[in-house]
């Protein structure tokens, strides 16, 4: 058999080192094998020195399955490993493959070539059998194609020597077949890319000639469908090998003179071959692994908790960094702020518009239930009556509810939260007085609505973030944005109101208003993009109020309006605020 599949003779090799560990990743890794092998009588070795030299190993008379501890993860602690985790796997990728790779012999190679095969064939079936073996374990179990390919890098290296300058294969018929039964029949397998191994293709069809590569190929694929216990058609195809190859079956393979007497450069083979293999090293890396439903769920209650810790800290830097409104010390907060000014008279009519808008906007239709009864109140059904009849003259209990009711209960009206987000960098400029206006009627439109609104504003720009009202507070004047500079830290923007209001939070009608016209920086607008993703996943609204210009590049999924007059504006927010609120019915 292959280096992958010890000869009956060969005893176990591995020694557990005195750390414990190993042990437990042992029997973690063995407790999820009888799935992958259909077999519920393996048992699973892992400590660095086992594999029988290989990276890994199959020894089928004593069903043990020996991998190599040195190709876990540098930095993953063997007592860590959850196997059972289908997405804990892809921290430890290469030796769980090895693993799925042992698994695939264990259930697929069971064929034996009998004592008088000829032994050239019988090693040429061996190679073939690499590729039939994993071929069909990805027709039994698609998604292991991940885990094979993330294994594929060690076993070529170790397969081919390509890394070791003695060992290399060289420029002969010999090392170019075996290269092609190890990495292009695994292409024709579903396990490797055409494109992947496109360099080991132009070497192997300049050694060995398009005429030879395709007959090899055509008994490679053959090999593929070829039954698990068929020993004779195997050692057929390796005959077919032998002698496409111009070898006699009849003798053992003979050691590749090239290769012997190496002297230490690389042949072109040998470079083809780890090209190959980074290749497939950086597609593993940027391919999504397979996972389950509870290492999703997990993954996203980690990635909501982040989140949460990281809003809480902005808001903490932004809101109690900085001294609200009605503090004696200026603060930072002023370097956004040119002067203020008091409310026109249509910016106060807006606002008490908008009031109005958030309270009846808050008031709910009263929820309807229907019940049914034996007995009086209620509506009496014939159906129901006539079957009640029935049940009573049939002598039983009458179990009939002819009688239905409709309850009509009011829905109490949840608490609004509202964020406010104002950019005044200096693609603004021309419209800072209309953005400013805007941010003046929400946040004093919430104090005079009797929904329990809350509100905060904030203004990013210059790479800052500052505080325009604290949560709870209404600005009595209407401040004039000092809209100067570059840089739209949007991110930190979105995360400090979340942090500070609670937006992420589905206990309340929440909505964020972002005043922009979205000329962000990709490096500030990608992660704003992530967070205002999360925020209406979780139910929040968002609202983009934009200047009359075609250059605006508002974030996707949000509610645009272009910035008029205050009572359009006005009329836009409190349509928004409504839908907010229904969203939470």
């Amino acid at each position: 058999m292959t280096a992958h599949v010890a000869t009956p003779t060969a005893n176990p090799t591995a020694m557990f080192p005195a750390a414990p560990a190993w042990l437990t990743l042992s029997a973690a890794f063995g407790n999820e094998v009888p799935a992958i092998a259909d077999r519920d009588d393996l048992v699973v070795t892992v400590a660095p020195g086992a594999g029988n030299g290989a990276p890994a190993c199959f020894f089928p008379d004593l069903a043990t399955i020996e991998v190599d501890g040195v190709h876990l993860a540098p930095g993953v602690d063997p007592a860590t490993v959850e196997p059972h985790r289908i997405g804990d796997r892809k921290r430890y990728r290469t030796i769980w493959g090895l693993l799925t790779h042992e698994c695939g012999h264990a259930r697929h190679s069971r064929w034996r070539a009998p004592d008088d095969a000829p032994p050239g064939a019988a090693a040429a079936a061996d190679l073939l059998e690499e590729s039939r073996m994993e071929a069909r374990h990805v027709r039994r179990r698609p998604d292991d194609r991940y885990w094979l390919r993330a294994s594929a890098t060690n076993l070529i290296l170790a397969d081919t020597k390509a890394n070791n300058p003695a060992a290399a294969p060289q420029m002969t018929a010999q090392g170019a077949a075996r290269s092609a039964a190890l990495l292009l029949a695994r292409v024709d397998g579903g396990i490797l890319n055409r494109r992947e191994v496109a360099p080991v293709t132009r070497v192997v069809r300049s050694v060995l000639g398009t005429n030879t590569l395709a007959k090899l190929r055509r008994i490679w694929r053959a090999a593929h469908r070829t039954a698990d216990d068929d020993a004779t058609r195997m050692i057929e195809l390796g005959r077919r090998w032998c002698e496409a190859l111009g070898t006699d079956p009849t003798q053992p393979p003979a050691p590749d003179p090239a290769a012997s007497s190496g002297t230490g450069a690389p042949s072109p083979l040998a470079s083809a071959i780890t090209r190959a293999v980074t290749a497939i090293g950086r597609a593993v890396a940027a391919e999504p692994a397979p996972t389950d439903p509870v290492t999703d769920a997990m993954n996203a209650r980690a990635a909501d908790d982040k989140a949460r810790q990281q809003a809480h800290t902005d808001a903490t830097t932004v809101f109690d960094g900085n001294p609200g409104p009605g503090s004696a010390t200026p603060g930072p907060r002023r370097k956004h702020i040119q002067r203020t000014r008091a409310p026109l008279a249509e910016e106060a009519t807006a606002a008490r518009h908008l009031a109005r808008v958030l309270t009846t906007a808050g008031v709910r239709d009263r929820t309807a239930t229907k019940t049914t009864s034996r007995v009086p109140p209620g509506r009496l059904r014939m159906r129901g009556a006539i079957n009640a009849d029935a049940q009573r003259a049939a002598g039983a209990m009458p179990s009939a509810e002819p009688f239905t009711r409709t309850t009509r209960t009011t829905v109490p009206t949840p608490p609004l939260r509202l964020g406010i987000a104002c950019d005044v960098t200096g693609s603004m400029g021309a419209f800072a007085g209309p953005a400013a206006s805007a941010a003046w009627i929400l946040a004093h439109a919430a104090r005079h609505a009797t929904v329990p609104a809350t509100t905060a504003t904030v203004t990013f720009g210059r790479g800052e973030v500052h505080p325009l009202t604290h949560p709870g507070t209404a600005p009595a004047r209407v401040s004039v944005f000092n809209a100067k500079g570059g840089s739209h830290p949007i991110d930190t923007a979105i995360s400090a109101l979340d942090g500070a209001l609670g937006l992420s939070r589905p206990d309340a009608a929440r909505l964020l208003v972002v005043i922009s016209d979205g000329a962000f920086e990709r490096s500030t607008k990608e992660p704003g993009q992530a967070m205002l993703d999360r925020l209406r996943a979780t139910g929040c609204a968002v609202l983009w109020l934009t200047p009359d210009s075609p250059h605006t590049a508002p974030m996707r999924g949000a509610t645009v309006h272009t910035l008029t007059d205050p009572a359009a504006t006005a009329r836009a927010i409190g349509q928004a605020a409504t839908a907010a609120l229904r969203a939470t019915r």
